[in-house]
């Protein structure tokens, strides 16, 4: 699934595609940025790591964990 993560004060967004479980990746998010944590770490489908400053997050968008089918397979 695809997070989508956009900046105070930045026009670009960072977006990661996480295989995380969907409702652990939205609980943690949640409860780093309300707990004001200064960094709120995310790993990505390769293994990268990222490290967000959580008080510069001005929106996270996280897309749904299920994938639309692609081609003439879903007719």
């Amino acid at each position: 699934m695809d997070i989508k993560i956009g900046f105070i004060d930045s026009p670009r967004e960072l977006v990661i595609n996480a295989q995380d479980n969907r409702d652990e990746l939205v609980q943690r998010l949640t409860e780093g940025l309300r707990a004001k944590e200064e960094v709120v770490e995310l790993t990505d489908s390769k293994g990268h790591t990222f490290l967000v400053n959580a008080p510069q997050v001005a929106y996270v968008e996280i897309g749904s964990a299920n994938r639309p089918a692609v081609g003439f397979g879903g007719a």
